[in-house]
């Protein structure tokens, strides 16, 4: 016959009662409870990692078309440069004119995720409006491919105020983030059937199961890929 558990408040109690002579503060509550749960032999469970919310490709259509219609050219130039490559905000802020190379249509992503350098494709049909942005923001000596006007570069909260705004334009019912339009992005390529080892050298990522794989591979097989794809994506 199972034995009825004490309940957690009368166990609770209990243990309170027998604790109470010393006097415990959080810490040595932690430690006691630590100690208490490889006596018991139990471990903690590890909460699993939640998918992240990917926009659809009508959801798509309807932000770009809202950003469009304000004739914005550096907020579309932003949000096409965040879509097409897939790049972290942490990445984006930090993206200098002279990382753009228009010849091989990539940029270079100096010191992002982990320390580590790495390359990004641009589709061709992106390079002649990112060269006009990049020849206006040269005339105004920036440094940075994204700046205020008080030559400051962009933030990481002033790109997310832009994105949502442009969110609301569309009449959406959530807000739309730079990790989400990245996660479009990739979840857009794995779609097209490209083969993850083709995707890893330019998102960032890594896969320890991989990494012999992917040390075989360059950026230019990815980018060969890559540009046969990208004439069809929805923005």
């Amino acid at each position: 016959m199972k034995k009825t558990r004490t309940s957690a408040p009368k166990k609770a109690k209990e243990i309170a009662k027998l604790l109470r002579s010393e006097q415990p503060g959080y810490n040595y509550l932690k430690s006691v409870f630590r100690y208490l749960r490889e006596e018991l032999e139990i471990s903690v469970p590890k909460e699993g990692k939640k998918l992240p919310s990917v926009p659809t490709s009508e959801e798509m259509q309807r932000y770009y078309q809202a950003v469009w219609k304000t004739r914005n050219v550096q907020d579309v130039v932003l949000i096409k440069t965040l879509l097409y490559t897939g790049v972290r905000v942490s990445e984006l802020v930090n993206i200098q004119l002279k990382d753009v190379d228009f010849e091989r249509c990539q940029i270079r992503i100096n010191s992002g995720k982990g320390g580590k350098d790495r390359i990004v494709p641009f589709p061709v049909a992106f390079k002649e409006v990112l060269a006009m942005h990049v020849d206006r923001m040269e005339q105004l000596s920036a440094t940075y491919l994204f700046e205020s006007s008080w030559k400051r570069k962009y933030t990481d909260r002033g790109i997310r105020k832009i994105l949502a705004k442009y969110a609301e334009a569309a009449g959406l019912d959530k807000s739309i983030s730079p990790h989400q339009l990245r996660h479009c992005l990739l979840t857009w390529l794995k779609k097209q059937g490209i083969d993850d080892a083709l995707i890893q050298p330019y998102s960032g990522h890594s896969s320890r199961q991989s990494l012999e794989i992917y040390s075989r591979l360059s950026i230019g097989e990815a980018q060969e890929v890559y540009d046969q794809v990208m004439g069809k994506f929805p923005v």
